[in-house]
């Protein structure tokens, strides 16, 4: 099976040139943005602070609120190299306190009067692109060749997340069946990468997708049971505006969502057990398949309880000024268990956890009955 490592890459660009070239057409007849959304979103410099009128935040030390009267040019779209005088809000909601020479980006809406220009928010995109540059050398500096296939991974993930999901979810098509191909897709890709045509990455595939899938059926029976859907989620609310410009199904949203964020738990989880199982077998190769079984549910159990607990702490923390706001108002248990947002975090992170914990005995028997055969070679 080594002998087909080589092609693993040059495939894997094919799959991402089809994807993209496929996707095109489908932005194009489908992404159009309404016209309530169209402004442009530029690079502009602050020229000159004007005049002033702040109070120091009692709430937020350092901060300010009021307003500033600030001269901000323009450097690209429409109106580029143009001044433009403007006033500069400051509060809780909207926090952007510029100085002379600050680069931000503005927003610009064209109007029949001229256009309406403000400051959108700081310009940080290049110091992103400077800690995701990092992150990226850093992962190929210190894995190597298989830190390389790591980032390969990462690329095709984000690929298949931006020209696949998201423009066929737009396009009308069920959330769950497009999530559920771009996952297998995602998982297959990832696993060959890192381990290769092998026994060990076949038999790892098999495990996270059961797992994952079942992640997703799971969350979308919690789902009917406790009537929450993709509206409630985080932005849900806002995002019942644009289905209604697009034709976005957005009752399998929360599935979609389960099957993206316990993905790579459930790799993890699988990935170690099979990884543990061959060295087993290769240290005994007389093992029968009941007590290879066994082994792989003790190491199994060691995994699950660690990656549970990641998971659901994961969404905890995405959910940590929720959390804050219910104990700072001292909700009643009757008012904060049943807000919506808390109630789908739960889903998620239980969802999660039973794909996990299903996918340790699946991924067991199966490695231990393709294990145990007298002909295999590992």
């Amino acid at each position: 099976m080594k002998r087909y490592i080589k092609f693993i890459p040059i495939t894997i660009f094919v799959i991402l040139s089809t994807i993209i070239i496929l996707s095109s057409p489908i932005f194009e007849i489908n992404m159009r943005q309404p016209d309530y959304f169209k402004q442009d979103f530029v690079n502009a410099e602050i020229v000159e602070v004007i005049e002033e009128n702040l109070q120091e935040d009692k709430l937020f030390p350092g901060r300010y609120t009021g307003s500033q009267r600030v001269l901000v040019g323009l450097l690209e779209g429409t109106y580029q190299y143009e001044a433009f005088e403007i006033d500069n809000p400051l509060s809780n909601n909207h926090y952007v306190y510029v100085q002379k020479g600050d680069r931000v980006i503005a927003s610009v809406k064209a109007q029949d009067e001229g256009p309406r220009v403000w400051i959108y928010n700081y310009k940080r995109d290049n110091t992103l692109y400077f800690i995701v540059g990092f992150f990226l050398v850093l992962l190929m500096l210190l894995g190597r060749k298989q830190g390389v296939f790591s980032v390969l991974s990462l690329i095709f993930t984000g690929i298949v997340v931006v020209f696949f999901m998201m423009p066929l979810i737009y396009r009308g098509y069920h959330p769950i069946l497009v999530s559920v191909v771009a996952v297998t897709m995602i998982t297959i890709v990832s696993f060959l990468l890192i381990s290769g045509v092998t026994y060990k990455t076949f038999l790892t595939i098999f495990g996270t997708l059961a797992g994952v899938v079942i992640a997703g059926i799971a969350s979308y029976i919690f789902g009917e049971m406790t009537a929450l859907s993709g509206v409630n989620m985080d932005k849900g609310s806002e995002l019942v505006f644009v289905v209604q410009d697009y034709n976005i199904q957005i009752r399998g949203l929360m599935f979609s969502g389960i099957l993206i964020a316990s993905l790579g738990a459930v790799m993890d989880v699988t990935m170690s057990i099979v990884s543990a199982m061959i060295e087993i077998k290769r240290a005994k190769y007389s093992i029968k398949a009941k007590a290879l079984f066994a082994s792989g549910m003790n190491i199994g159990r060691d995994v699950m309880g660690t990656m549970s607990n990641t998971l659901i702490l994961a969404f905890v923390g995405s959910s940590f000024n929720t959390v804050m706001l219910i104990w700072g108002y001292q909700m009643s248990k009757n008012q904060f268990m049943n807000i919506p947002f808390l109630g789908v975090e739960i889903v998620q992170g239980i969802a999660g956890s039973i794909g996990i914990i299903l996918a340790v005995p699946i991924t067991a028997f199966i490695t231990s009955i393709v294990l145990s055969k007298d002909n295999i070679k590992i």
